[in-house]
């Protein structure tokens, strides 16, 4: 019942790539041409009013929306404070009328919008992507991008078939610092990756948890069967719906919301699409309170060609939710340095030195010391408000949303650091080493498809 729950969503959102969502919506080619004019005013629905997009997505929209004639007339929301609160906030910020929705096919059937924010619960944000597209529209969706792979291939799926403009949420993607770094690596100057260390510490009690808005949830003033979407149904219970990240499947928690951010990079600098392959330990060490997600994770991944096992690096992702200074650390090593993104500064720092080398008959080839571009500090806490880097990645999707360019993190980007957030999540949960089979897809532990 479970597993026909979830095919029967995947199936519908396939059946509205054959027309029936857009026929309902009334998307036309007509309608399509509207965004594109330069002259035209793009409308922007918010599908869930979160924190994230409170806090972030509204002050960068407001940064950019009157030079590229945008405006928020919708929000979605299937609680109904949340549904009212972002209504009337944005009327404020806005000054026009915003109609406040209480689910996404309300929303999609008035014809009100051409693009979406997507800033709803981690396991979500696929399945809200397949919903936005297959009604036209084009979207900014928040990490991670998908936590199951029958998710992943149907959103990619919607994605490249409809052709919309879709800007996953990782936002160094933006950052002048990354596309410095992107660019040094790529030019060979670098030398072959050898070792990618990345680490995301924090220490503060009251990540991810609610306590405050927990009471103020009831049951009869959300839809919980919506919420729940394809996920396995348990009964209702307002600590999953406010504090998801803390619960699998609803989210992988460290790998899906900080991982992602980051192993992105890797893939993003070595072009390489996912690990070859993934083990994973940790648990819950400090935070009894009831999560089902760890506090504690070490990972570690092997990177490389499918092709050519004698190529290749190792990355490893280290996390912890206690006795941190949220700070995170993204380390590249070559035998001739690293590219530290920390400190924005490429350098010989334990390369291979001349007289090592000489002694082994070996030529050195050391880094030059060299500073990164770093005009886009990358925010860590939990609020990052109007960050610069946030900023220019909105800006970056409003303007491709225009342009019909690909923004710089196309969908490709979320549905490979969904790769590896899986293969970490299969690791974790098994004990095992987990893969990914190319042909099919899909990411294996044991010989066998991982299903959560």
């Amino acid at each position: 019942m479970m597993e026909n729950s979830r095919r029967q969503f995947i199936r519908k959102a396939g059946i509205a790539g054959a027309g029936v969502l857009l026929s309902k919506t009334g998307w036309s080619a007509k309608s399509y041409k509207r965004i594109i004019g330069a002259n035209d005013r793009v409308r922007v629905g918010v599908v869930g009013f979160s924190d994230r997009h409170r806090s972030s997505h509204m002050p960068c929209f407001m940064n950019h929306c009157k030079e590229l004639n945008f405006e928020v007339v919708a929000v979605s929301d299937i609680w109904k404070t949340r549904r009212e609160q972002g209504a009337a906030m944005w009327k404020e910020k806005m000054q026009n009328d915003v109609k406040a929705f209480r689910n996404n096919d309300e929303l999609y059937s008035s014809k009100m919008v051409d693009a979406v924010f997507i800033g709803t619960a981690d396991f979500q944000h696929a399945l809200h992507t397949i919903e936005a597209v297959r009604a036209g529209c084009d979207a900014y969706v928040e990490k991670p991008f998908a936590e199951t792979m029958e998710d992943n291939k149907a959103a990619l799926k919607a994605v490249k078939e409809t052709g919309k403009i879709v800007q996953i949420g990782s936002q160094r993607r933006s950052g002048t610092n990354y596309h410095a770094a992107n660019e040094f690596i790529k030019s060979g100057k670098f030398g072959p990756i050898t070792m990618v260390e990345l680490t995301w510490n924090v220490n503060q009690p009251g990540r991810w948890r609610r306590p405050e808005l927990l009471p103020l949830l009831k049951e009869e003033d959300t839809d919980w069967k919506r919420f729940l979407m394809n996920r396995p149904f348990e009964k209702f219970d307002p600590r999953i719906y406010l504090e998801y990240r803390l619960f699998w499947p609803y989210s992988s928690g460290l790998p899906g919301q900080w991982m992602s951010h980051q192993i992105d990079t890797v893939h993003w600098f070595s072009g390489l699409k996912h690990p070859r392959s993934v083990v994973a330990n940790g648990g819950i060490y400090q935070w009894k309170d009831g999560r089902r997600n760890w506090d504690t994770i070490m990972a570690a991944f092997d990177y490389g060609p499918l092709d050519d096992m004698s190529k290749g690096f190792q990355v490893t992702f280290g996390s912890r939710m206690h006795n941190g200074d949220e700070h995170p650390a993204e380390i590249y090593y070559s035998n001739g340095g690293e590219l530290n993104l920390i400190t924005n500064k490429i350098s010989p720092k334990g390369g291979l030195t001349q007289r090592a080398a000489a002694a082994m008959g070996m030529q050195a080839n050391l880094l030059p010391e060299v500073s990164l571009d770093n005009s886009e500090q990358v925010v860590a806490s939990a609020n990052t408000g109007g960050d610069k880097l946030t900023s220019n990645h909105v800006r970056n999707w409003m303007e491709c949303v225009r342009s019909r360019k690909q923004p710089n993190a196309p969908v490709e980007a979320g549905y490979s650091h969904s790769i590896a957030n899986i293969m970490t999540t299969a690791a974790a949960h098994t004990g095992s080493k987990a893969t990914f089979d190319e042909k099919a897809q899909e990411v294996m532990v044991n010989g066998k498809v991982f299903k959560y």
